[in-house]
């Protein structure tokens, strides 16, 4: 990977792709992507391209989860190779009372190459 900027963008480039989740902004979100871009999901599957991502993302971002919040836990930057590792907590509001909300921890891999996303990969544990 080539450098992609300083550990305070790769920083702010990483809040305000997790803003873009929390606001469910698909199109936001696809902003952020290369487009050569690849994301694995937590299940293991590679998604290439930019169609490819979207399609994977329209269901956690259209609704079908309910209201989600992704909220930093810890994060490591290497600015020289433009990687950053994101944790978060994922809470899901489905509705009114406690029986619909669920909540799961995982993290990211995220990796920059001239301000753009090329590889996203997702673990979770549920």
């Amino acid at each position: 990977m080539t450098t992609s900027g300083t550990r305070e963008e790769l920083s702010t480039l990483t809040d305000q792709f997790v803003a873009a989740f929390n606001r469910q902004d698909l199109d936001g979100v696809m902003s952020f992507f290369a487009e050569t871009a690849v994301y694995r999901d937590a299940y293991g599957k590679e998604h290439k391209g930019p169609a490819a991502i979207r399609t994977a993302f329209e269901p956690v971002l259209n609704g079908k989860l309910g209201k989600i919040h992704f909220k930093g836990e810890d994060r490591f930057i290497d600015a020289d190779t433009g990687k950053v590792m994101d944790s978060w907590t994922l809470r899901m509001h489905m509705g009114e009372g406690a029986e619909k909300e669920a909540s799961m921890t995982g993290l990211d891999l995220l990796y920059f190459a001239g301000g753009k996303l090329v590889t996203k990969t997702t673990y979770r544990r549920g």
